[in-house]
């Protein structure tokens, strides 16, 4: 006669656990304040950063698999050399206020402002954002009182307190590092939409920094995706910025 309520009881204790497994989540609650205090905190911090990527860029059109080397003199300049098979394709120089671009194919150029960036990103972008995109950081400004911070399947969901009209922002954090999970913008009255998603972040010199970034944007049936992995980085080592746009190339009109 006691078997049963036994029997009852194991059961009932195990669809407990089970379920708790299930339902509850580790995470413990934190502010906005903290988030984002948390999250502005491990930004890197170096003078300079050499980095060697396989870039994947695909459009609609075409689809292009690239060896790049990346430079970056931190909020000063960076510097992108695109090869195929050790031959370089084009050498492209972004600083605060100028985005300068050659392409050795077609053999045209661009000196102007961030429009280029822009045109290939499929979303207007300034300097820090590109920055902030490369490193694992927010690629806008996070105000604590604008913002309320929530747990959503095991990270920190980030949301505008209010949504302006026509702009939806939405930012998810690791919880170990603090660091940008995914970040995405949506305009639909403009069927708009850039999405940023990490993968793993790999820590150098006690900061972490990103393995790989998957860039998604599109607008009406347009659509574009970068995807970059980073293969090394190496921090705070003497670089050169070497840019000069060879003769006899062609200006690029973007409009």
């Amino acid at each position: 006669m006691m078997k049963q309520p036994v029997f009852l009881l194991l059961f009932v204790l195990l669809l407990a656990s089970c379920g708790g497994t299930k339902s509850v989540s580790a995470l413990k609650e934190v502010s906005s304040k903290e988030a984002i205090s948390s999250h502005k905190a491990v930004a890197p911090n170096f003078e300079t950063l050499a980095g060697r990527v396989q870039l994947v860029y695909e459009t609609d059109e075409k689809l292009q698999r690239i060896t790049v080397s990346i430079r970056m003199e931190k909020d000063k300049q960076i510097w992108i050399k695109a090869s195929v098979l050790g031959i370089t394709i084009s050498i492209i120089l972004i600083n605060p206020t100028r985005v300068s671009y050659y392409e050795t194919i077609g053999r045209t150029y661009f000196d102007g402002d961030f429009a280029l960036l822009g045109a290939w990103l499929g979303t207007p972008i300034n300097f820090q954002q590109t920055q902030n995109l490369l490193l694992g950081q927010s690629i806008f400004t996070l105000n604590p009182s604008d913002y309320e911070v929530s747990v959503f399947n095991d990270k920190f969901k980030l949301e505008p307190n209010r949504q302006p009209q026509n702009f939806i922002h939405s930012l998810f954090l690791y919880p170990d590092n603090f660091k940008v999970a995914s970040e995405t913008v949506s305009q639909p009255d403009n069927n708009r939409l850039l999405s940023i998603r990490y993968g793993e972040y790999q820590k150098l010199q006690g900061q972490f920094f990103p393995s790989s970034i998957l860039v998604h944007s599109s607008e009406d049936d347009s659509s574009t995706k970068i995807e970059i992995n980073y293969r090394k980085i190496d921090l705070n080592v003497a670089l050169s910025f070497p840019f000069s746009i060879p003769s006899g190339y062609e200006e690029i009109q973007l409009f």
